[in-house]
């Protein structure tokens, strides 16, 4: 069994320094966040410690050279947000930046992506299905085609 934790705990850290962190205290992996960069709405919310939005092969490249000197793996990207917001262009943003979290994982080589179902708050568990299966199929095929498993945080979106 390896112990880590999620890099939101330390926002004001670079990558880095997380593994520097992590490594000092004897934790063998970290669950690396990945929110687009800008300002968070809520508590965890909004920390970027590896940025989605610009990844390549190169920063892939860093980021492993990094694991490697401070011997802490990375056991997942993480990135909660609501994938079932009920505005529609809220949700095209969280799907399309949920989908360049897994592009990341792939070219990290990270076999897993964690985040949350989501929920349209208005809407009863029932009524939330269809928008669940419009949002996610997309979602899950993307993720099997990159060969990344995703983990879902039960979370109630309250």
């Amino acid at each position: 069994m390896q112990l880590g934790f999620v890099s939101a705990i330390l926002p004001d850290l670079t990558l880095e320094e997380v593994f520097q962190f992590a490594a000092a205290e004897g934790f063998a992996c970290v669950e690396v966040m990945c929110w687009p960069p800008g300002k968070a709405d809520r508590r965890y919310a909004g920390v970027c410690h590896i940025d989605a939005t610009q990844f390549n092969a190169a920063e892939a490249d860093r980021i492993r050279r990094l694991m490697d000197q401070y011997r802490v793996a990375i056991s997942g990207l993480g990135y909660y947000p609501n994938p079932l917001h009920p505005d529609p262009a809220h949700r095209r943003m969280v799907v399309d930046h949920l989908l360049r979290v897994i592009d990341a994982a792939r070219l990290l080589g990270v076999g897993v992506v964690n985040t949350f179902i989501g929920r349209d708050q208005t809407k009863s568990v029932d009524e939330n299905w269809p928008l669940l299966l419009e949002t996610w199929r997309p979602i899950v095929k993307a993720a099997e085609a990159a060969q990344i498993k995703i983990g879902i945080e039960n979370c109630p979106m309250i």
